[in-house]
């Protein structure tokens, strides 16, 4: 008897590793399916020629236009100009809603004094403040990089303030009873405790940044994917439309994929003290 409850339990347990293997496999083939899935179905859909080709070209011929403008140089030069407004705003966004959003986690007073200010800012649509950047910094990249960092920094802020105010009361008390220097609460107790909610943030505000840098160059550029979308719009090339529009999502899935990585590795501790 005891045998055969062993042996049930042998093969059951057989059972749910074999199951538990199938789901991670197609978890990992899920992404896959997803694009094929949609390449089929927007061919299908150019195919049966439902829209003119100017409206939805198919899929090679998005394809030839990435290989035209990756060979000619300008898809690349576009994207290095969105890419560094995207990741200067992203500098200046997080380094000024990190330190204001800690000021005012600690302060509460400055949460009164500021926070009408900062939502009813952050309640403005990009579109409505873009262009008196560009019309205040002219042309240039200032514009861009200061759009970027505007849309970056309230959810930067935001998400500093729940991370350190959700630090444990019983810690921070034990944290005064050992004499710890306001330094060492930061690095030794706030810093890793809210670590995982600040980049939660940090992966949503690398998405955010593509939309300050395209709006500002929708506005007024020479250079950039929101330029070329602009132009490549202006003459019906809409191929291109979407060649551009797919290198924005690149980017944004490239920085999200960066700061996951981050993720993992800076919170692997989690894993092993649980």
């Amino acid at each position: 008897m005891t045998t055969n409850v062993q042996k049930y339990s042998e093969e059951k347990r057989k059972s749910r590793r074999a199951e538990k293997s199938n789901i991670n496999r197609l978890r990992q083939i899920a992404p896959f399916l997803t694009i094929v899935t949609i390449l089929t179905a927007w061919q299908g859909v150019f195919a049966l020629e439902i829209y003119p080709e100017f409206i939805i070209p198919g899929p090679f011929q998005v394809w030839d236009a990435f290989v035209e403008s990756l060979m000619d140089g300008s898809l690349i030069r576009h994207s290095q100009v969105t890419l560094s407004e995207m990741l200067l705003g992203l500098a200046f966004g997080l380094t000024i809603g990190a330190f204001l959003g800690y000021a005012i986690a600690h302060i509460k007073v400055l949460e009164d004094i500021l926070s009408p200010i900062i939502v009813a800012f952050q309640a403005t649509p990009v579109v409505a403040y873009a262009p008196l950047l560009i019309i205040w910094f002219r042309d240039g990249i200032t514009g861009k990089v200061i759009t970027t960092a505007i849309i970056v920094f309230f959810p930067t802020l935001m998400n500093v303030v729940v991370g350190i105010r959700g630090v444990s009361k019983d810690l921070r008390d034990l944290m005064r009873v050992v004499k710890a220097s306001p330094l060492q609460v930061f690095y030794k107790l706030e810093l890793p405790a809210a670590l995982p909610v600040l980049l939660t943030g940090l992966k949503t505000s690398v998405t955010l940044a593509v939309i300050g840098a395209v709006v500002g160059e929708f506005v007024n550029a020479s250079e950039g994917l929101g330029y070329l979308v602009n132009i490549a719009r202006s003459q019906y090339q809409t191929p291109l439309v979407f060649v551009a529009v797919f290198t924005m999502t690149a980017l944004a899935l490239g920085l999200y994929a960066f700061v996951s990585l981050l993720e993992w590795r800076l919170l692997k501790w989690q894993k092993y003290s649980r």
